[in-house]
């Protein structure tokens, strides 16, 4: 076996521990950002919908304002709001280079992403449940936590997964400007140096996180429908 992979994956073979070490550093970025992404994405996200016209507490300015922003910044390019949050990230984390660097512009490339995929799945919500709640005098704050947030978990789980995935991506760009990770790695060593079974064993390693994520959350889902 030792013989084959060396025959046909030499370069992998030599870097087996920078390997492991790229695996863990995109599954750092992945998990720190979806904490960080996921907390402030789905804040926004249950702000829009209670905001909205007919929302629970409608108010039409900071819907708009919000609704606009969000728009904006999800039309930016990645590799461009690296660029542009370059500043922002020196100042927190005192460089723009490295893993936990890009959890500051992963976060912000994340978050509005997340935030709309949360609008979209409390919006499935039966209105019906919503008015039931607020004839029987249940607070706003109750409403959300106790219908909103119950009743679209399934929904906002497999959001979630749909952002995780996404993010995973984001890292590996991330990675091709300094970030570290498989992304990095598949640059540097796969297509910089012509080392083609690099950047495919980075590519199918990336494939794995992704098929992982998503049965996490196919069974997350089946747990919490009813």
């Amino acid at each position: 076996m030792s013989q084959f992979l060396q025959a046909y994956l030499p370069n992998v073979m030599t870097l087996k521990e920078e390997f492991i070490i790229s695996t863990w550093e995109t599954i750092y970025m992945v998990f720190w950002t979806a904490l960080a992404a996921g907390g402030f994405g789905l804040v926004l996200g249950i702000i829009l919908v209670v905001t909205a016209p007919g929302g629970i507490l409608t108010h039409a300015p900071v819907h708009q304002l919000l609704d606009k922003l969000i728009n904006v910044c999800r039309s930016i390019p990645f590799i461009i709001m690296l660029t542009l949050v370059a500043p922002l990230t020196r100042l927190v984390i005192g460089t723009t280079i490295g893993t936990t660097a890009a959890l500051v512009p992963l976060t912000i490339g994340t978050m509005p992403f997340f935030a709309r995929q949360v609008e979209n799945a409390l919006l499935e919500v039966d209105s019906g449940v919503v008015e039931a709640a607020e004839a029987m005098g249940t607070s706003p704050l109750g409403i959300i936590f106790r219908v909103y947030l119950i009743e679209g978990l399934p929904s906002i789980i497999r959001v979630s997964a749909v952002t995780i995935i996404n993010l995973i991506g984001l890292t590996t760009m991330a990675g091709a400007v300094g970030a570290g990770g498989l992304g990095n790695l598949a640059i540097s060593r796969g297509y910089n140096r012509f080392q083609t079974d690099v950047t495919i064993v980075a590519t199918l390693i990336v494939l794995v996180l992704v098929f992982i994520s998503q049965a996490i959350s196919q069974w997350a889902i089946k747990k919490t429908s009813h």
